[in-house]
């Protein structure tokens, strides 16, 4: 027990995690990929994996860390974040209460993994007795925004996300509702950074699908570019308020914008996050 376990939902998308696996295999005790068996997204559409991919793990996982956990995890009776939902909690299950459970899709990458998990290794006491004592751990999503001509266009303010627990009891996505402990460290998120295609497919079938307003998000995100990011305002496709400026790096790959990010910069401080955590801490202080 005590293990650093990381899982991906895997699913449309899935060419992603030759991004997302290599940044934290090393440091990972297991990782698992949960596939539907029957290929539906949440939303009961169909989708392939291409027998290149498996033949891709085997030549990657070099130590035997990989598992592939292949169920029904899609049931037609569910919302889609009901499937989410039961997916995550199934994929938490294999991997182990009293471990750390790290949970990712595939279109996230974490920067300096290793870091984290030194940091997830100083907070073990709270594995002793994680459904009586849970916790959630918050580095911060860099959300990539667009590909343009020289870079990436992406969020200027990070945003939280809670990629790991020690007890598993998911509300919404990965949402336990419960202590949130914030963690100064990045993980760069290629969220809507795709073509058009790829956007209207990921929008049509995951967890949030219901709450997207489709046709107005992509009138903007085609429009944005380079010359004129910097004049427009609020870019979020839920509430557009959420996400009130752009940034720009350059790079032409992932590997060239991990280098050129100095993410410690975007981040918020370490006196903003300290203080965030007191109030986690004051707030939980007398919750059972």
């Amino acid at each position: 027990m005590k293990k650093i376990q990381v899982g991906f939902l895997v699913s449309y998308d899935y060419e992603l995690l030759k991004n997302a696996i290599p940044q934290v295999y090393k440091e990972s005790d297991s990782i698992f990929l949960a596939i539907d068996k029957g290929r539906k997204t949440w939303k009961g559409e169909s989708f392939t994996i291409k027998d290149d991919f498996f033949q891709w793990i085997k030549s990657v996982d070099t130590d035997s860390k990989i598992q592939i956990i292949e169920e029904d995890f899609y049931r037609p009776e569910l919302t889609s974040m009901e499937c989410e939902v039961r997916e995550r909690k199934i994929l938490a299950e294999k991997m182990g209460i009293g471990n750390w459970l790290i949970q990712l899709d595939a279109d996230e990458y974490f920067l300096d993994f290793k870091e984290f998990v030194d940091y997830l290794k100083s907070k073990n006491h709270y594995l002793d007795n994680p459904e009586k004592n849970q916790v959630q751990i918050s580095p911060f999503l860099i959300n990539m925004y667009k590909w343009v001509d020289d870079g990436v266009l992406y969020v200027e303010k990070p945003t939280k996300i809670m990629v790991a627990t020690n007890f598993p009891s998911y509300k919404v996505g990965r949402q336990t509702r419960k202590r949130i402990i914030y963690y100064k460290g990045a993980v760069l998120h290629e969220c809507i950074s795709r073509t058009k295609e790829e956007l209207e497919m990921k929008f049509n079938n995951w967890g949030h699908d219901t709450d997207i307003n489709k046709n107005e998000f992509l009138n903007k995100w085609e429009t944005v570019n380079e010359s004129n990011y910097k004049m427009m305002r609020n870019f979020f496709y839920m509430e557009p308020e959420k996400w009130k400026k752009l940034a720009f790096v350059k790079g032409k790959t992932f590997r060239e914008i991990e280098e050129n990010l100095n993410f410690l910069q975007v981040l918020p401080t370490f006196f903003y996050i300290a203080k965030k955590n007191f109030g986690q801490w004051f707030k939980h202080l007398f919750k059972k």
